[in-house]
């Protein structure tokens, strides 16, 4: 295949989508495979997907249409599907005499290459599934604050160990899922092979502000966790006090239940 996948266009949209925690890519069976991973496919002549294990597309040169048929065709690879996807959505305009950049949803190429796609797309996907953690981040900050502001007000722990463990495993899950499986800190494998792209990519991350979103994201899910565990201290605190506060009421009634022994014997 010609390495210059769209020498005839000018422009053409782009979206991404975040689907699900997970997409089997051995299950995905649409189109002509182009690369193994990220996957690329050609769905068809003049459009292309590249779809990323850790549950995101970038879809290029699809109709709203064909991006939907497309995304209903793949569903079944997807693992815990999302109810609510987000979705980026840019245009990528080709042009060799102008310089490369990325502003206002609207990307420079000189090229439509495999390479440069491929760096477009980790960008874009990286981005979308951010969008995602952002929206679960926040959530999770709505359902710890009450338990502070409850504890602020009044000095009354209004919540359960149950609820809070529950917070500090959500916050442990996403900080995986964001190392462990999308790797946004990490530069792709194209740029060790084409490190002349390494100035799309920074522009592009730059752009969709990728390292700044990942590290706010980075210091919310530790304020969350930290706030979970002192509330959970507190409680189990609580709970040892009540403990030990009952160990001491029945030594008392022993105490007690003896002397009333030895009071009735004596007589």
């Amino acid at each position: 295949m010609d390495n210059d996948l769209y020498p005839d266009k000018h422009t053409i949209p782009v979206s991404a989508y975040a689907l699900g925690e997970r997409i089997e890519l051995k299950d995905v069976k649409i189109g002509k495979k182009i690369l193994g991973f990220p996957l690329m496919i050609m769905v068809e002549a003049g459009k292309y997907a590249m779809v990323f294990r850790y549950g995101a597309v970038v879809l290029f040169n699809m109709e709203s249409e064909e991006e939907e048929d497309f995304i209903a065709r793949i569903t079944p690879a997807i693992s815990d599907p999302f109810s609510d996807p987000k979705i980026e959505e840019a245009e990528v305009i080709f042009d060799r005499n102008s310089e490369e950049s990325a502003a206002n949803g609207i990307i420079r190429l000189q090229d439509s290459s495999i390479e440069r796609l491929r760096v477009v797309a980790d960008v874009l996907a990286k981005s979308v599934v951010l969008s995602h953690y952002e929206s679960s981040i926040a959530a999770a900050f709505d359902s710890v604050e009450p338990f502070a502001r409850n504890l602020r007000k009044s000095g009354r722990r209004f919540y359960s160990s149950k609820k809070l463990l529950e917070q500090i495993g959500n916050a442990l899950l996403i900080q995986h899922k964001m190392v462990g499986r999308v790797e946004v800190g990490e530069n792709p494998d194209i740029l060790w092979e084409r490190p002349d792209l390494e100035r799309l990519y920074a522009r592009l991350i730059d752009e969709y502000e990728v390292l700044d979103r990942d590290r706010a994201l980075e210091r919310k899910l530790d304020l969350i966790s930290r706030t979970a565990e002192t509330l959970l201290n507190l409680l189990q605190g609580t709970r040892s006090l009540r403990l030990e506060l009952y160990i001491v009421i029945l030594i008392i009634l022993e105490l007690l239940i003896s002397i009333y022994q030895i009071f009735l014997w004596g007589k």
